[in-house]
C-alpha cells in the first residue's frame, strides 16, 4: 500500500517518523509533500527510500491512502486540488478536528476517515482519536485501524465529544507540561535546587507516574491516597492545590471549546458556499 503524506508540519513530520518507527510502513511506501519542501527533505534525508512529491495533487496521484495534514482553512481548497486524483477505491485521512467527515464526504468520493493523533504517537503510545465517514468502505476501516494500532491506542469517538476528547488526547500532553515547567520553575525559586535536576526529577517522575498506570499498580485516586499519608507534608501540598486550582480546569476547557467554535463556523462558512 502506497501511503502520501500532505503536510509535514509538526504533526504530519510525527506521523512520519512514529510510522516509520514503528514499522506499521516502509520509507519506500511514503510520498510527501509540504508547502515549504525543505521541511520534506529534511525527512527524506532522515529516512533513505521516502519520496517527495512535487504537489499535492502528485501525491494524491501516487497513493492509495492520503493523509491530509494541514490547517483546518486549508482542506477545503485543498480537497479542489487533489480531488481528481481520489477515485472511489482510495482513503483520505484528514487529523483536523474543525472539519467533519461529512463535510468531506460532500467534496470527495473516496473513504473518509478523520484521526486526530497526539505527540504521544511519537513514542508509540497514547490514543488517536478516530471517527468513519459514513461511506468510509469496511476494507478501509479495517486497514487504518490496523495502521493506526501501530503507533497508538485507535478509539472510536463520537462526534459530539470531539473537542473535549482532543484537549485530553491531542492538547493534554502541551498542558501537562506547562504545568510540569511551572512546577520546576518554583521548586528552583523558592528552594536551592537547580533548574537542571529539577528537571531530571520531574521528567523521571512523571515517566514513573506513567509505568504505574500503565502497569495497573494504581488507578489516579488510589495512587493519590497511596502517597498522601493522612497527616503529612504530601496532604499539605495538596490543600494547596485543592484551595488555589479552583475551576482553572473548567475555564480551560471553556476557552477550547469557544475557539473550537470560531473554527466551526468559520469552516462551516467555507462548505456551505460550495
Amino acid at each position: 500500500m502506497n501511503i502520501g503524506i500532505i503536510g509535514t508540519g509538526n504533526m504530519g513530520t510525527m506521523l512520519v517518523e512514529a510510522l516509520i518507527d514503528g514499522k506499521a510502513v516502509s520509507p519506500s511506501s511514503l510520498m510527501i509533500t509540504n508547502r515549504t519542501n525543505s521541511k520534506a527533505i529534511l525527512l527524506k534525508d532522515k529516512y533513505m527510500g521516502i519520496r517527495v512529491g512535487a504537489n499535492a495533487e502528485e501525491v494524491a496521484a501516487q497513493s492509495d491512502l492520503v493523509f491530509l495534514c494541514v490547517k483546518p482553512l486549508d482542506i477545503y481548497k485543498m480537497l479542489d486540488k487533489i480531488n481528481p486524483y481520489l477515485g472511489a477505491e482510495k482513503c483520505l485521512i484528514s487529523i483536523t478536528s474543525p472539519v467533519s467527515t461529512s463535510q468531506i464526504e460532500k467534496k470527495v468520493s473516496c473513504s473518509i476517515v478523520r484521526v486526530i493523533p497526539s505527540i504521544t504517537n511519537r513514542a508509540l503510545a497514547g490514543v488517536s482519536l478516530i471517527t468513519y465517514g459514513e461511506n468510509c468502505s469496511d476494507h478501509w476501516r479495517t486497514a487504518v485501524e490496523k495502521l493506526i494500532s501501530k503507533i497508538s491506542v485507535p478509539v472510536c469517538i463520537d462526534e459530539k465529544i470531539t473537542r473535549v476528547a482532543s484537549d485530553i488526547v491531542s492538547c493534554g500532553p502541551a498542558f501537562f507540561s506547562y504545568l510540569l515547567q511551572s512546577f520546576i520553575q518554583a521548586a528552583v525559586k523558592e528552594t536551592e535546587i537547580d533548574h537542571e535536576t529539577a528537571t531530571i526529577f520531574a521528567s523521571e517522575m512523571i515517566v514513573g507516574l506513567g509505568e504505574l498506570l500503565k502497569q495497573g499498580h494504581y488507578t489516579l485516586p488510589s495512587l493519590q491516597e497511596k502517597v498522601c499519608v493522612k497527616g503529612g507534608i504530601t496532604g499539605e501540598g495538596i490543600k494547596v492545590l485543592d484551595h488555589e486550582l479552583g475551576e482553572v480546569f473548567e475555564h480551560l476547557f471553556q476557552a477550547t471549546h469557544a475557539k473550537f467554535k470560531e473554527e466551526l463556523d468559520k469552516v462551516e462558512m467555507q462548505f456551505s458556499n460550495q
